[in-house]
């Protein structure tokens, strides 16, 4: 009975590891995304942006491309 009660803390003690390594790693990827979705979001406004006011398109595309770097 000791002997699968130490390999059950053991085992559970592997899968709490696993499991911290894991929502570390889902909070990585929520950062990037929320990274990636405010960039789109400022190319689709700069995008409206230039076709909304064609005159100064050129200094829209200039924006989009300045944030692509």
């Amino acid at each position: 009975m000791e002997k699968l009660n130490s390999k059950l803390h053991l085992e559970n003690y592997y899968i709490m590891q696993e499991n911290e390594r894991l929502r570390k790693k889902a909070e990585l990827l929520n950062q990037e995304n929320q990274a990636l979705l405010n960039e789109l979001k400022h190319r689709l406004a700069a995008a409206a942006a230039a076709a909304a006011n064609p005159t100064t398109s050129s200094s829209a595309a200039k924006a989009t491309k300045k944030s692509k770097k």
